[in-house]
């Protein structure tokens, strides 16, 4: 009877440590599920384009920056754009000299950060290819100032892969970069901002 007894106490111990061995793979193919669902709902990338221009009587302005870091998530339609100022190559280097040290400061604002939301995002089918016009709000840092603005946005889905091109213009005077009145004729009152993205999945 009690090698009976044993012999039952010892399957049911074998039986119990098989059930809280399959809840333990369970729960850890559901944390596996969650991240990747999670890493699905966000595109990345460290190589978008941002382009500025600046027309002027006597001569017009024009910087590219190819190395601006960018996260989307579709989920909720929040985007962040940050771009180094130090990173922006301009076809004279007496030009990216100055807008360095004498206009943007790189030394002391060493980048611009944007951050905001893709409006009617219910609108946009992911799954779908297709370009969709929508447009994206939210707060520009610049220059140690941040300010509201709003641009039209173009998304592209194709084969499912998510592009974003935007275009809108600042003033240099809303982020308090001084213009030497020396110069003043060659810089326009408005800087044209473009924005060109090839985003990839978000990897862990």
């Amino acid at each position: 009877m009690c090698a009976g007894a044993e012999l039952n106490d010892r399957i049911k111990e074998i039986s119990d440590k098989t059930i809280i061995m399959k809840i333990g793979i369970n729960a850890v193919l559901l944390i596996v599920i969650a991240i990747a669902g999670y890493c699905q709902e966000k595109y990345f990338t460290k190589v978008g384009k941002v382009t500025f221009y600046s027309k002027a009587p006597l001569e017009d302005i024009e910087a590219k920056n190819n190395n601006a870091v960018s996260v989307f998530d579709k989920s909720t339609g929040q985007v962040e754009v940050s771009t180094l100022m130090k990173a922006f190559e301009f076809e004279k280097a007496l030009m990216q000299e100055h807008f360095n040290e004498n206009y943007i400061e790189s030394d002391k604002f060493p980048k611009s950060v944007f951050r905001g939301m893709i409006n009617d995002l219910a609108s946009i089918d992911f799954a779908k290819d297709g370009k969709y016009n929508t447009s994206v709000a939210g707060r520009l840092t610049l220059h140690g100032e941040t300010k509201d603005i709003s641009a039209p946005v173009i998304l592209n889905i194709n084969n499912g892969k998510l592009s974003a091109a935007a275009d809108f213009k600042i003033r240099p005077e809303d982020y308090k970069i001084s213009i030497p009145a020396l110069v003043k004729d060659k810089i326009g009152k408005e800087i044209r901002i473009m924005v060109e993205i090839n985003y990839e999945m978000f990897k862990r």
